[in-house]
Parts: C-alpha cells; structure tokens; sequence
C-alpha cells in the first residue's frame, strides 16, 4: 500500500485510537485466550486455542493496516471552498425522482462508513459530487449501470 490516503482529522483520531486499544487491550487479551486455551491441553484438536490463533491474526494484521494508513495519510484541512464540494465537505443532496433527501459527509476511503453517512470521494456518489456547486445536478452511475439525478441543495464545511 503505497498510494497516498486522505484522511479527516477526526479520522486520523480515530485510527489513532483504534491502534491504541488494538496493542494495549486487545493483544493483552487474545494473549490471555492463546494461554488459557493451551492449558487445554492437545493444540491439534484445542478450537479455543485454534480461535484464539485467528483472533490473534487478525489483531496483528488490523494493526499493521492502521499503521500503514497512518503512514500513508494525508490530513485534510478543513475545507476553504464554501461554493464546491471538495473532500472534507458534508453534502447534502435530492434524489431528482423521488425527492429523497440525503445527507453525506465526503471523506477519503479509509475512513468511508456508508452506514453512519460518511463516503468516499472515490465511491460512484462521491465521484460525481466532487467539484459540484449548491444547486447543479449531478448524475451517478451505480455499479448496475443505473444513473441517478441529485441535486446539490447544500454544503457546509
């Protein structure tokens, strides 16, 4: 991973979090699970100590692709433009057919979390918000091939 991220500041607080509670909590954790699990005695048919191994896999490799974020980040000032959407920029946009209203924040991939309305400047939405001014209308290719009409009603910074 050597390609540049960009990162909000909030974002970079919580991966700096993130990692902190990966190396103090949970590594001391699953260590504690791999050492009881051992006192099961057979490691060649022991599931809780075969568990505990993943887990442990896993929390070393969440760590290692934190810190390469980090690493790799860029830090987004917050945003000067107040007329476009750039990165950094919460959005909010009309569906042009059924007149839903959506709200997003336009954050690098990293820190992108569709469920709580924070999406990636690389996402087909974020895409084709990127640049667009309060009023234009944008038109967003999904994955399926449909295009859909928003409408840019506001952005704030």
């Amino acid at each position: 991973m050597n390609k540049e991220i960009a990162l909000t500041p909030e974002g970079q607080t919580r991966l700096e979090e993130e990692l902190l509670y990966l190396e103090t909590v949970r590594r001391r954790e699953v260590g504690a699970r791999i050492k009881e699990a051992k006192e099961f005695g057979d490691l060649s048919e022991n599931s809780e100590y075969d568990d505990a191994k993943n887990e442990q896999a896993w929390v070393e490799s969440r760590i290692s692709e934190v810190n390469q974020i980090l690493a790799h980040a860029t830090i987004i000032d917050t945003p000067k433009s107040k007329n476009r959407v750039v990165l950094g920029s919460k959005v909010e946009l009309k569906d042009i057919e059924t007149g839903d209203v959506h709200c997003y924040h336009l954050v690098g991939s990293a820190e992108a979390d569709p469920t709580h309305d924070r999406i990636s400047n690389e996402s087909p939405v974020g895409a084709a918000v990127v640049g667009a001014k309060k009023g234009q209308i944008v038109q967003v290719t999904t994955p399926r091939g449909t295009v859909i009409e928003y409408e840019v009603l506001k952005i704030t910074n």
